[in-house]
């Protein structure tokens, strides 16, 4: 089969390799709908997750199952399904513990283009296939669904590690999809004051759309400052960190009241350490929680998701703004990833067989 790859830190290219082999437990799938992330321009040319070669990249898709293995009870060849970005292995130790994204090991749960090939082949490998696929439902455009994938997970996962409640004030620093996908998830759990911590005109109007009630420009001074005036000098009782370098954690820290949550869902590349400010974490007892999870999984999360999309709860149409046609404009969605123009939020490529 062919597939877009990681030949090695800095380069990509197209490759041949053997069609994956199916599991009993598993499914293999081909794509009918891709999207590159931020994440493939973070492996491949910031080398953050070291050295790969010749692994096939991506990990947000729907597809359609082509194989089952024998012991896999509710796919069938055929079905068009969602595909999460982190398989967990439901068996394993850490999701009986509760954290099956870190299955096997931290991160673990992080399969496709991490350390098995991704979804930017002609087929791909699913793992554990009953508890990790979940049915598109009728009606659900595949463009709009592949945003299930990871940018909705991922986004609304920031929301649950800052615990956001009813009236809660938060920050969302960084609105790129994910972080569009934060200021949703916020306002979906009863946030009242958004503030949206970005510049670029497209992503600042779908941030309002979403729920964001103040706009913080980086442009106009620094960030916390700028918050901590908007809050009378209190601090936001949330922050959720969607973007940024490693420096984006000092600052939350910054803005953030005594007592008050950090979620993190940010993909550090970059520098080795991150940066807490000690006189505003309160010298060590200002009781200012900084928490950093990969996105939950499963088949149950993702028809939970993909419910909002039914019932018109969330429009993940809005962070679509390139949409490409054929399995061979991969390489140009990713490359419009890694250069981000200004009227970019998130390419998806459609496949038709």
């Amino acid at each position: 089969m062919k597939g877009y790859a990681m030949l090695g830190i800095g380069k990509t290219g197209w490759i041949e390799k053997e069609r994956p082999a199916c599991g009993p437990l598993d499914a293999i799938c081909r794509p009918i709908a891709v999207a590159p992330c931020t994440s493939d321009v973070h492996t491949v040319w910031e080398g953050a997750i070291g050295e790969r070669s010749d692994m096939i990249l991506g990990h947000e898709a729907v597809g359609e199952v082509v194989e089952v293995g024998n012991m896999v009870k509710d796919f069938k060849p055929g079905d068009k399904v969602l595909i999460p970005a982190i398989t967990p292995d439901w068996s394993s130790l850490e999701a009986q513990d509760g954290y099956p994204m870190h299955s096997g090991g931290m991160l673990g749960g992080w399969k496709f283009s991490n350390f098995k090939d991704g979804v930017f082949g002609e087929f791909f490998h699913v793992n554990d296939a009953d508890g990790n696929l979940a049915l598109l439902p009728d009606g659900v455009d595949p463009a709009d669904a592949c945003m299930l994938s990871d940018m909705v997970p991922t986004g609304f996962h920031g929301s649950e590690l800052a615990q956001v409640e009813f009236g809660d004030t938060v920050c969302v620093v960084g609105i790129g999809p994910v972080g569009l996908m934060g200021v949703a998830g916020a306002a979906l759990r009863g946030a009242s004051y958004i503030y949206a911590v970005g510049s670029r005109p497209d992503c600042v109007r779908i941030a309002k759309e979403y729920g964001a009630t103040d706009i913080i420009n980086y442009k106009d001074g620094d960030i916390a400052q700028q918050v901590l005036e908007k809050t009378n000098g209190r601090g936001v009782d949330k922050v959720i960190t969607a973007g940024g370098g490693t420096e984006v954690i000092e600052t939350a820290v910054k803005m953030l009241k005594p007592g008050g949550r950090i979620g993190n869902i940010n993909y550090f590349g970059g520098e080795d350490y991150l940066r807490i400010p000690r006189a505003e974490w309160g010298v060590g007892m200002g009781h200012k929680v900084i928490v950093g999870g990969l996105m939950p999984a499963g088949r149950l999360r993702m028809q939970k998701l993909a419910s909002l999309l039914v019932t018109k709860r969330l429009d993940t149409s809005k962070l679509l703004t390139h949409r490409f046609e054929g399995f061979d404009k991969i390489e140009e969605a990713l490359m419009l990833m890694k250069e981000k123009p200004s009227n970019l939020i998130k390419p998806v490529v459609l496949i038709n067989w």
